[in-house]
């Protein structure tokens, strides 16, 4: 059965910073040499972004620009050249503190939009891969939305930029299973906790393009004779063959690390296609079926890895483009993003939305 949307919605922070402004925290917290602070700059040049959204505080940013201390934040480095910023303790409490409000905001606005009274909601699927805790982000849902005690919960965790895609086939069980079924779905993520102090090129990388935000889906099973919202019609997973180490998201002393190889736009371009044709396939359908795309941008050589190997001309991705340049890589709202827009703007279907994440793998969901 197909899992109808009846309301999305998107939460940012309200700290905005530019990649001006990225350029000098960088050259601030991270380099050592005149040798770094020379390549930094191409390198953000090159990413597209104009802007990204951050929940750690505007007072913090002007600390950093300025060299002054007012904020009392423990993001403020030391000045030691061994600083690593803070521990992947106290960054996780920043998570805690933090994560819930976003997800909670995001919410608000698709359980509005939907029109389901928030008691009568039965599962609850969270999505995050930058912090845990718990009790987590689904109980501070359940308590600040009024959803009932008894509502069903899972969980998708650490499953990187991809993650709301698993989140969306966890959903879409879930209304198969139960006709009865309203789910609400929220990925949120705090990419910015996970700064990287000190220098590391692959983790310069990061600290580039990553931003925050969370988005929310709420569905239901769609009614057989009746289509008048987009749907989640099917779903599937490839992990690329010999690929493991080509990303990589784990738990170290001073945040999470993220591992990119430059071996990951080759892959994407080799392997891509000759799946996604074979899944369509198994579903009856074909490349010339996809009226559009909702593409995960990565980045932008994995986007234009993409768009290379599903012989995509740039106006079929457009709306990753621009969420990519107003936001950066949120992780796994990212593709929500572009999917609200896309459904807000009455985008033709059938559409394919995709993400890339650790394995390396991909995902993708269907949409009619």
């Amino acid at each position: 059965m197909n899992f109808e949307i009846l309301g999305m919605g998107t939460a940012l922070p309200t700290t905005v910073f530019d990649q001006e402004e990225a350029l000098f925290i960088a050259r601030s917290l991270c380099c050592r040499t005149k040798e770094h602070e020379t390549w930094l700059p191409l390198m953000y040049q090159g990413t597209g972004i104009e802007k990204r959204h951050m929940v750690l505080s505007r007072p913090l940013v002007e600390d950093v620009i300025g060299g002054t201390r007012t904020s009392g934040s423990i993001f403020l480095p030391t000045g030691d050249l061994e600083d690593r910023g803070p521990t992947t303790g106290q960054r996780m409490q920043a998570y805690q503190e933090e994560a819930p409000l976003l997800a909670v905001a995001a919410a608000r606005k698709a359980v509005r939009e939907s029109g389901i009274v928030p008691a009568a909601f039965t599962h609850i699927v969270t999505v995050s891969c930058t912090g845990f805790n718990a009790p987590g982000v689904d109980s501070v849902l359940i308590r600040d939305l009024g959803l009932s005690p008894h509502i069903q919960r899972t969980h998708v965790g650490f499953m990187g930029c991809h993650g709301a895609l698993n989140g969306l086939r966890v959903a879409r069980a879930f209304a198969g299973s139960d006709p009865q079924a309203r789910v609400l779905m929220v990925a949120v993520e705090l990419c910015s906790v996970h700064y990287h102090y000190g220098w590391d090129p692959g983790r310069m990388i990061a600290n580039a393009i990553f931003a925050d935000g969370a988005a929310a889906v709420v569905g239901v099973p769609a009614a057989d004779d009746v289509q008048s919202d987009w749907q989640v019609a099917a779903s599937g997973s490839y992990i690329f063959p010999d690929t493991a180490d080509a990303m990589t998201w784990t738990i170290g002393d001073h945040g999470f690390v993220m591992t990119l190889s430059k071996r990951v736009p080759g892959l994407i371009s080799r392997h891509l296609r000759p799946w996604v044709e074979q899944w369509l396939a198994g579903l009856g359908r074909s490349m010339d079926d996809i009226a559009s795309w909702a593409i995960h941008p990565g980045g932008p050589r994995i986007l234009a890895a993409a768009q290379e190997a599903l012989g995509l001309p740039a106006e079929r991705t457009r709306e990753a483009e621009r969420t990519f340049a107003e936001h950066g890589n949120m992780s796994s709202p990212t593709v929500l993003f572009i999917l609200d827009a896309m459904r807000r703007s009455q985008a033709p279907r059938p559409c394919v939305a995709m993400g890339f994440g650790p394995g390396l793998a991909v995902e993708a969901t269907l949409l009619v």
